[in-house]
């Protein structure tokens, strides 16, 4: 390797080492245990105390197709702000593989309320309730149900839910300033609680917050959205402020992410499977941009036949890759055009998938995502791999031997096309809502394939990286079908 690879390479791996040493310090001073209970995976988490002192104790519910990784923001934040919190995966979703039944919402949050107050910090007579969008319905609720047990109750990207004046008590609304949909919820539900107020004496104390520029899931790690709930619990118990903690774990994490990406350039000339195949001389736009059209079609008649939602055993994911599937082949075939496959390009796909999977998962496992997979999940994995594999493709044919500005015109191509695309979707099939709230994922997600398009600048072993990689992505994240 060149100098400058080598400098670039120890400026990468300095960074990862910060980065680890950032997010593992946070949880200094704070007690961690690992709990199953009735089948609930459960995680919980306080500060360390003294003389049998006792704390206020919060249940923290995650969304659909989240998992309590995803609410770690908030635990952090509470834990180093002197409470006990206890989070949990819902049924279907993360390191729970039990069916999703009608009432899989309450009997999880029972559980974990169940062995929250079991805790030895806990103060069984101070809980409450913090729950994110699928989640912010089940915490209302049993709190509106059981209005003894819970003295606050805070509602993130709130759904459903028939909260009164007087239940549940010191209701607090979160919705992000980009989200208008839950904003125009948000304050329904606020105006059925009584309207603002402040008086946390009675538990009839009222507050909205906007979060700014925030949409569904970008909320969870705000820094605003944290305190306003911080400040909401101290308000609730008479706590003065313990800790000036902020949780920046998820900068960190991106910090390590770039330098992951850094270090692979870096190491590029080890792969060497650049095999000089001439570039199309035509770069063939009319398949890309005919793919959703034929994608959204197969969807709708797949929905014929059954239940489009349930695909490929994941609820929403499965219908994803069968998308990037039947988008894939449509764009393979207008191109007419199937590179060789060799063996070297095989073994350094595979490599990189590797080197990508640790770059972006390590990581994410105690930051933000359940990224290692149950044995459920992991037999998904190959299908959704297999599914998704022509359209990485047909990406990587049409990526080969790019400069750089061709290459950042093909990921807006490519961006434009996944969102415009997925919103075709949703317009023919509503029930695969949930994927509106993913599209400014894709962009996102269409700059790391690019990035390791340029990295490799072969199409096989592109192709193999990331429809392993997209296919983890999947099977980890949305929740299992019953």
């Amino acid at each position: 390797m060149s100098s400058k690879r080598i400098l670039a390479l120890i400026i990468a791996l300095l960074l990862i080492a910060l980065s680890w040493w950032n997010v593992l310090a946070a949880e200094a001073s704070l007690v961690i245990r690992h709990i199953q209970r009735a089948g609930v995976p459960l995680l919980y988490m306080a500060p360390q105390l003294q003389n049998d002192q006792k704390v206020p104790g919060v249940l923290i519910a995650h969304g659909y197709a989240g998992s309590k990784q995803l609410m770690l923001g908030y635990a952090y934040t509470f834990a180093h702000a002197g409470y006990a919190v206890m989070l949990w995966d819902f049924n279907s979703h993360a390191a729970n593989t039990q069916p999703l039944q009608p009432d899989s919402l309450s009997s999880n949050l029972n559980v974990a309320y169940t062995a929250l107050i079991e805790q030895p910090e806990v103060d069984t007579l101070r809980l409450a309730t913090l729950g994110h969008s699928m989640g912010s319905g089940a915490v209302m609720s049993a709190a509106i149900d059981n209005g003894s047990n819970y003295a606050a109750t805070i509602a993130v990207s709130p759904t459903g839910a028939r909260p009164t004046p007087n239940a549940p008590r010191n209701l607090q609304l979160q919705a992000g300033s980009w989200e208008g949909r839950f904003i125009e919820n948000a304050q329904r539900l606020l105006r059925a609680a009584g309207g603002e107020n402040r008086n946390f004496a009675d538990g009839r104390a009222r507050e909205l917050v906007i979060i700014p520029n925030a949409e569904h899931i970008t909320i969870l790690f705000r820094t605003g959205s944290h305190e306003a709930a911080r400040n909401w619990l101290d308000t609730t118990f008479g706590v003065q402020r313990q800790s000036n903690y902020v949780d920046h774990r998820i900068i960190w994490y991106f910090i390590q992410l770039l330098a992951w990406l850094v270090a692979l350039g870096a190491i590029t000339p080890i792969f060497n499977v650049n095999l000089s195949q001439k570039s199309p001389k035509i770069v063939n736009w009319a398949g890309l941009l005919a793919a959703p059209f034929f994608a959204s079609g197969a969807l709708m008649l797949f929905n014929n036949f059954g239940n489009v939602e349930s695909l490929g055993g994941i609820l929403v994911g499965g219908a994803v890759s069968i998308w990037f599937g039947v988008a894939g082949i449509t764009w393979l075939t207008i191109m007419s055009r199937l590179p060789r496959l060799r063996i070297q390009a095989f073994f350094a796909g595979l490599g990189l998938f590797v080197l990508l999977w640790i770059g972006f998962g390590a990581m994410a496992q105690i930051v933000w995502l359940q990224w290692l997979l149950v044995p459920v999940r992991f037999k998904l994995f190959p299908i959704l791999a297999i599914t998704c594999f022509p359209w990485f493709l047909a990406s990587g044919v049409t990526q080969q031997n790019l400069t750089f500005k061709k290459r950042v015109l093909w990921w807006l191509g490519q961006s434009i096309v996944l969102v415009c695309g997925f919103i075709l979707v949703l317009y023919l099939l509503p029930q695969l809502g949930f994927i509106g709230l993913l599209l400014p994922i894709f962009p996102v997600l269409a700059a790391i394939f690019s990035f390791t398009a340029s990295v490799l600048n072969e199409p096989w072993s592109y192709a193999i990286c990331n429809a392993l990689f997209f296919a983890w992505a999947l099977a980890a994240t949305f929740p299992l079908a019953s």
